[in-house]
């Protein structure tokens, strides 16, 4: 069983507050959580909360400092630090660019080099363009070996009808079933949840 949990957080900013919930169900549980954020999670203040407010209570809440650079992100990976990667929540903004190999913060790092060890990446997407620009990467992920996610269905249909996002009750499940290389089922949800 795993223990040692990355937990990679973009800048889904409305979403943080149950992003806090998700990592103390899981600190609670017993699990090791070592929290990872962007640049921009690290340094935007929005009408959500302070960003330093944020990192002093990831820090607080799992006993390890949060990863915030990509030079204290490389070491990760090479050093097998994690058991199961998660990104959540993961806007469309990190799923183009985890799609598409890109790495240019401490999230996308660690989620590299976590895929390159043959582990496993559980997502739980958060954007309103999932459905528009997005769907491509989407299917991407959907398709690549190593990537799980986070079943999702539309958060808000009529106001946003290209929106999707996670059912973060379905974390944990979600991250059983991808540590034995399975999807957790089913992966699509009603919008009602």
């Amino acid at each position: 069983m795993f223990k040692n949990i990355g937990f990679g957080i973009t800048g889904s900013f409305c979403t943080h507050e149950k992003t806090i919930e998700m990592i103390k169900g899981l600190v609670n549980k017993g699990y090791n959580v070592l929290p990872i954020v962007t640049e921009s999670v690290k340094s935007t203040n929005t009408r959500f909360g302070d960003a330093n407010s944020f990192i002093k209570e990831l820090q607080t809440l799992t006993g390890n400092k949060v990863i915030d650079n990509i030079i204290d992100a490389e070491p990760i990976g090479p050093k097998n630090l994690i058991d199961v990667m998660v990104v959540a929540p993961c806007t469309g903004n990190s799923l183009s660019k985890i799609a598409n190999g890109l790495t240019d913060n401490a999230v996308l790092m660690v989620t590299k080099s976590h895929v390159r060890n043959n582990k496993p990446v559980v997502i739980g997407i958060s954007t309103n363009d999932a459905l528009g620009a997005n769907a491509v990467n989407l299917a991407k992920l959907l398709n690549y070996k190593n990537y799980y996610f986070i079943p999702f269905g539309q958060d808000n249909p009529q106001a946003k009808p290209k929106s999707l996002i996670a059912n973060w009750d379905l974390l944990e499940e979600t991250l059983k079933a991808a540590y034995n290389g399975n999807q957790f089922q089913p992966i699509l949800l009603r919008g009602d949840k």
